[in-house]
């Protein structure tokens, strides 16, 4: 039983308004596939799959297992498994979830598979290299493709998709709109020779924003899903879903000339009272928000790091506000805190999402 007093809240009925939010955007007949990855960028993967259930057509996952833990959980939804790995197909077919195949050696293994068990019609995922260069087919492999396919009864190809480089930035507008055609065209051929028609999908969160007529059959919801739209006038459209707090462990006065925390990194200056709590690198908070680069927000007040952020402690400066020992501290509770702290860890606010470390307590609100 997780009794840590740091907590990670998700806010179910935020994580619904960006899914209608998105929805919205959407023809009628347009796929909602939810992203839940990376335990649901960082905070709860089945509880997030539990809440849109019912709303979308399928979920997302990177790697196998974590399709396993949906499955374990009673999900029923089809889910696409990215990035799969040979050594885990016998696992996908166990517990029936999708995998992609992206190069000709998991695409033959699992063509190979699919005909010893046999099985039958069993759905896969067929991606496209469009300018990404990080997973996918070529164009160029269409024909082998298709004459591999034609060979077995076993598998029934579900969808064909690829994926956008730069979708967010507008700038890259033509070369978004290259992949998009040369999906298009890769699309056309497969139609062509294949007998039937798999949905097809290219759009991410910016996607959808930025490139609607490019729906196709479905679109991928990821980091819109988690509040954020990737430019801040979207962004303001969606909800908060992830809150984490802590309390106030204890509270220190600091005289002028003694520090606080490793390497003696903070000097008092005059009297100062610092606060102890319980939360530290070990959990996601960057240590480049140590020394007052970050801060946290205690009785509607903003209390600054102050020294080293530790493994598993930050020290506040609180000399300025009234509070005691137990009180609770706001680590984040907005997008706007969030994307300043990855401005000032010179990420994005994936990675501050996604970092939050799993003995951090999840406590979903509805």
């Amino acid at each position: 039983m997780n009794n840590h007093v740091t907590v990670l809240e998700i806010d179910a009925n935020a994580v619904l308004h960006n899914l209608n939010y998105f929805k919205q955007k959407l023809n009628p007949t347009t796929k909602m596939l939810a992203v839940v990855k990376a335990f649901g960028y960082g905070s709860e993967a089945v509880e997030i799959a539990k809440i849109v259930q019912d709303e979308v057509d399928y979920f997302a996952v990177a790697y196998s297992h974590e399709g396993v833990l949906l499955r374990e959980a009673g999900i029923k939804t089809p889910i696409l498994v990215l990035h799969p790995q040979i050594q885990n197909l016998e696992l996908i077919v166990k517990h029936y979830l999708e995998p992609n195949l992206y190069n000709f050696k998991i695409f033959d293994a699992f063509l190979k598979l699919a005909d010893e068990r046999p099985l039958m019609n069993y759905p896969i995922h067929i991606k496209f290299n469009t300018g990404l260069n990080r997973l996918g087919f070529w164009h160029s492999d269409v024909p082998t493709i298709l004459a591999e396919l034609k060979q077995s009864n076993n598998v029934k190809v579900q969808s064909v998709f690829s994926h956008l480089a730069a979708s967010e930035d507008l700038n890259e507008q033509e070369f978004t709109v290259g992949q998009i055609n040369n999906f298009a065209y890769i699309v056309k051929q497969i139609y062509t020779h294949l007998g039937y028609e798999p949905m097809i999908h290219i759009l991410n969160t910016s996607g959808v924003v930025n490139y609607s007529k490019a729906q196709f059959d479905m679109v991928r919801l990821g980091i819109g899903l988690y509040g954020f739209g990737n430019t801040p006038e979207e962004t303001a459209k969606l909800k908060n879903t992830h809150s984490l707090k802590s309390i106030i462990s204890q509270i220190h006065l600091i005289q002028p000339g003694e520090t606080v925390g490793y390497n003696r990194a903070f000097v008092a200056s005059q009297p100062t009272q610092s606060a102890t709590i319980p939360v530290g690198h070990a959990d996601g908070i960057s240590r480049r928000l140590g020394n007052k680069n970050g801060f946290v927000v205690i009785n509607n007040q903003v209390a600054p790091i102050i020294g080293n952020v530790c493994m598993d402690m930050i020290m506040v400066d609180v000399t300025k506000i009234d509070c005691k020992e137990g009180d609770e501290v706001v680590i984040f509770n907005h997008q706007q805190h969030v994307e300043y702290m990855a401005h000032k860890c010179e990420t994005i606010p994936y990675e501050i999402l996604t970092a939050m470390s799993q003995r951090i307590k999840r406590l979903v609100k509805h």
